[in-house]
């Protein structure tokens, strides 16, 4: 399956997670529009980048990434959570977003990718 044109914005703080995360989408056929790895950057891009689907770790430095899925979710912008912590780290509004378990595989993360782009349609 090839994801040619579909722009994504990464959230990640875990540079060599961020890497292989760009390397997998863009393999797809994706735009890397923006990679950041802190919440007040990542707040301020969700809230102004055109893209059409996000990856959000949950952690960052200590900072939960749930503003920033707030800001998308507002924008109707689908995103993944990607997180260690599995579903039972999510707050109950955020309970049917797609999750990345980490660690995940370049076919995990493209399968959810797949399904936070279905759900979207």
């Amino acid at each position: 399956m090839t994801y040619a044109g579909i722009k994504v914005l990464i959230v990640e703080d875990e540079g060599f997670i961020a890497l292989m995360i760009e390397d997998v989408l863009q393999d797809l056929g994706c735009e890397i529009i923006a990679s950041v790895a802190r919440l007040p950057e990542a707040c301020e891009i969700a809230a102004v980048v055109s893209v059409d689907l996000a990856v959000l770790d949950v952690n960052l430095a200590g900072q939960s990434s749930f503003p920033v899925a707030q800001i998308l979710r507002d924008r109707g912008v689908p995103f993944i959570f990607s997180t260690g912590y599995g579903r039972e780290g999510l707050p109950e509004e955020f309970m049917e977003s797609p999750v990345l378990a980490k660690p995940f595989s370049a076919e995990a993360l493209q399968g959810t990718v797949a399904l936070a782009l279905e759900a979207q349609r």
